[in-house]
Order: structure tokens, then sequence, then C-alpha cells
């Protein structure tokens, strides 16, 4: 477990370090990006060592992961960003912004990073401790695991030019995967193709694609591994922004943010 750990925030930190030294507009958000996969990978190598219960987790996040995660904040954030960190430690409820989170209420933009940041290496540590969450009423569009909504979906490499892998949805929870049809709406379910439109800029993301929905006016970037077997989806979503503003001139709101509230 620990090389695993060790492997998957490695690979991480590598790759938003060789995408902030490639697009410019994306080093101010990868430079704060970096400082926190340092606190998440300490939060999650504790939670693998001490396995907390279900019942602890928001607890547990603000005593293990969010002392690092606001440093991180303070560190390399914006001046906005640090300001409004600073205020929530002296005011805010921080456990209960965290159980807000694990709850899937809406929050304001930092107490979702702040509770996210802490919160989510612990559901990714431990699985078990994530379904936890998951409720009754999930279905295919939500992560199998928790109940999560997806952050992004990717196309595996198969490493055969004429074989493409299934659609992989990555849950914004506890980073849980699972198989969703591509002709499907990873929002509303829609089916029809027709109604789903693609949007791109291959010139400057030739490997990320926006799946939309005019049925709900919702979307989900796609990363494809086939044309970047370099590419992190986790990471590679966070340098997309010009995408996701594309996709807003045209009304549309993604499923959900990511860590950096795009």
């Amino acid at each position: 477990m620990a090389l695993l750990a060790s492997t998957v925030h490695a690979e991480r930190r590598e790759r938003a370090r060789e995408l902030g030294a490639r697009y410019d507009f994306a080093e101010g958000p990868l430079r704060l990006y970096l400082a926190v996969v340092d606190a998440q990978e300490r939060a999650f190598e504790r939670a693998l060592a001490d396995g907390p219960g279900a019942e602890e987790i928001a607890a547990y996040a603000v005593r293990v992961a969010l002392p690092g995660v606001m440093e991180a904040a303070v560190a390399a954030g914006t001046e906005t960003l640090r300001e409004a960190v600073l205020l929530r430690f002296a005011e805010g409820d921080l456990e209960g912004i965290v159980e807000a989170w694990l709850r899937g209420e809406q929050q304001g933009g930092t107490d979702t990073f702040l509770a996210r940041a802490a919160a989510a290496p612990v559901l990714e540590a431990l699985p078990e401790v994530a379904a936890a969450l998951r409720s009754a009423e999930s279905d295919d569009r939500r992560c199998p695991r928790c109940g999560g909504l997806p952050q992004l979906a990717f196309f595996p490499d198969t490493g055969e030019a004429l074989l493409t892998g299934q659609r992989t949805l990555v849950c914004s929870r506890c980073a849980g995967e699972w198989v969703l049809s591509r002709m499907t709406c990873a929002s509303c379910g829609e089916t029809a193709g027709a109604k789903m439109p693609i949007l791109s800029d291959v010139d400057h993301f030739p490997h990320v694609r926006i799946d939309a929905c005019e049925i709900c006016r919702r979307y989900l970037l796609t990363i494809d591994l086939r044309k970047d077997p370099r590419a992190v989806p986790l990471v590679d979503e966070l340098v997309a922004l010009p995408l996701d503003l594309a996709a807003a001139e045209r009304g549309y709101s993604k499923i959900s943010r990511n860590l950096m509230g795009f």
C-alpha cells in the first residue's frame, strides 16, 4: 500500500510540473496543486496507517490533513485564497465544513477547497470507509463506491491503435473509477448522440475534449490516454481551463468543479 501511495502521488507531481512548464496560464494553479499534493500524500499515508472509521472521517481529516492543506494554501495560493483560508481557520466550523462536503451539500469556493483537499485523500486511501457515504439513491452515473459525482472521464491507452478502451469515470469525492457507456450523458443519462455535442481544441489540447449534453446543459472533460499516454487525468483536467471557459460561453456547466474550482 505504501508503494501505491508513493507511486500515485509521484505521478501526479511529475505531471503537474510538466504541464506547469508547458502552459504559462496554468503555472499558478499548478504551483498550488503541487503544494496541496504533498499534504495529501501525507494524509493518504497516515490514513492507511491509522485506519479511521467512517464516523470519524470529518474529525480525522481536520486533525490530520487540514493543517497541511492550509499551510499549502497560505504558501502557494493567491492572496485572496490565503486571506479566506486564514479567516476560515479563525472563525469557521472546520469539522462542519468537511461534514457538509461529505454530504454533498453546496458550499462556497473556499469551504469546498478546504474540505475536499483534506478529506479526499482519506477517502481515496480507505475505499471501505468511502463506501459508507453511498446512498440508496445512487445510480450508474455516480461512483459505485461512495456515490459521488464524476469529476472527469478518460479513455485508457490499450496499446492497440484499433482498439478503444471503455470510457472510465473518476469520482470527484474518492477518486474511485467506474465504466459508463460513452453514449450516455454522465449527468442525466441521455443517450441520443445528436443531443451530446463534443467540443475540443486539438491545437492546444489534442488529448482532451468536452462531452456536453443539450438536455441537461452539463458537461464532462474527457482525457484520451491513447493520444497522450503520459497524461494523468486528474492533473490534466486542471489545465483545461480554456475548454471550461468555452463550455461556459455556450451555456454549459460542469458536473463537478475540480479541486482548483474550475
